[in-house]
């Protein structure tokens, strides 16, 4: 692995951070420290102990860069750089003592160009990193996508609908498609493992319609450096002006995209 940047060990240092209180904290909730954003929607204790301890780590080392988290810490710094930040990835599955959750960091430039990018699952101790140009990571070994081609061999993941209903219609027509075209969908519930997933070949490919810039952009980083491919749902590269995410390999990913533009037209 090639000497890391002082941004890429912050994130790694903040996630690390982030990850120990989880543990601490992992089938320990109380009702009290449960509490609803909006329907369906949760938000815990750990999830804002998590943020701010994330968010403490970065402002020491980089206080001129603007931040913007998912449980609502936003900076506006004067560099022209921004971090991207879920303190807690899956926060459902964390609730529930499902054992599937991540901490996601990355950072941006003013152009959108993803810099540094770290997804980390503290209960397997795995740690995803990347920075741009120099590849993608696990645990210091680097990773790239899968090599598959063969659509009865693909796994691919997805995120299933749980707050807007009105596109059910057709998600579950490109849910059909790609069952057809596949081997095997699965489920995280958790956008960055599904995309550190897909960049270390263990998921094919990955979509889901309605995603937030904390959710994406340490995992499209990570997946981009490991040799695949991210867009939004119309083939669009710069990724902060869309919602919706496709991710895969050489083959899995226009296949994907295809789907897409014909259940999903602009």
């Amino acid at each position: 692995m090639e000497q890391m940047s002082r941004e890429l060990q912050t994130a790694i240092n903040a996630a690390r951070a982030a990850g120990a209180i989880t543990l601490e904290k992992l089938g320990e909730l109380t009702e009290r420290e449960i509490h609803t954003k909006e329907s369906k929607d949760f938000v815990t204790e750990v999830d804002k102990r998590c943020e701010a301890a994330i968010t403490a780590i970065i402002m020491e080392n980089f206080p001129e860069d603007s931040l913007l988290s998912e449980e609502g810490t936003i900076r506006n710094g004067s560099s022209g750089r921004t971090w991207i930040v879920d303190p807690l990835d899956g926060t459902l599955n964390f609730i529930h003592s499902f054992p599937v959750f991540s901490i996601s960091i990355a950072l941006k430039n003013e152009q959108n160009d993803l810099l540094a990018g770290v997804v980390f699952q503290p209960l397997l101790e795995e740690l995803f990193t990347a920075e741009r140009g120099k590849g993608a990571y696990l645990n210091g070994r680097r990773i790239s996508v899968s090599n598959r081609t063969d659509s009865n061999s693909f796994l691919i993941a997805t995120g299933l609908p749980f707050k807007e209903y009105h596109y059910l219609e057709a998600y579950f027509g490109m849910l059909k498609e790609v069952i057809e075209n596949s081997a095997g969908v699965r489920r995280a519930g958790s956008a960055a493992i599904d995309l550190a997933y897909t960049a270390c070949g263990r998921f094919d490919g990955f979509w889901e319609f309605r995603l937030f810039p904390w959710d994406f952009a340490a995992g499209a980083l990570l997946v981009r450096e490991a040799g695949g491919s991210v867009t939004g749902f119309g083939g669009e590269s710069d990724l902060f002006g869309q919602q919706s995410i496709i991710a895969g390999n050489a083959v899995t990913h226009p296949l994907l995209l295809d789907q897409a533009k014909r259940h999903f037209p602009a």
